[in-house]
């Protein structure tokens, strides 16, 4: 096989349209446009989003200012106060037992625990996230803050 002897596969190049070279061709007088009217003249058409005159969707809809950033990452809030209610001395607070208990949902892939509320017991908590106060709180009160699983 060499340069000189390749060729596309029968029926994969197609020729273009000619149009406007006479009636013989096929495609000549109007080529290919219909008889009158805006999109038989060049130029014409509609522009993208065009509704007839009626006001366009992108008009009608109400205008919100700012943005919302695609990459924010979105944490189930749990605060120490709720974790003094369902849980024992000595337990492990992680996702599981969180669903478990019924403080998340199970569609909730991310947990962060905050620091609003009292804690005596001593928990060894295992989540994505702990703010510092949360942190504190465990800590005083004699449990320990791990790596999540």
């Amino acid at each position: 096989m060499q340069l000189h002897n390749l060729s596309p596969a029968p029926g994969s190049v197609k020729s273009r349209k000619r149009v406007g070279r006479g009636h013989g061709s096929g495609h000549g007088k109007t080529s290919g446009r219909g008889e009158n009217g805006q999109k038989s003249r060049a130029g014409g058409g509609k522009r993208a989003g065009f509704e007839g005159g009626q006001n366009p969707l992108a008009m009608r809809m109400p205008f919100n200012p700012g943005f919302k950033n695609f990459n924010r990452v979105e944490y189930a809030p749990v605060n120490v106060g709720r974790l003094e209610e369902y849980f024992a001395d000595g337990d492990v607070v992680d996702r599981g037992s969180l669903v478990e208990k019924g403080i998340i949902k199970k569609s909730t892939p991310l947990v962060k625990l905050l620091g609003d509320g009292v804690l005596t017991r001593s928990l060894i908590v295992r989540v994505d996230k702990v703010s510092d106060s949360a942190a504190e709180k465990i800590a005083a009160a004699g449990g320990k803050v791990e790596d999540p699983c």
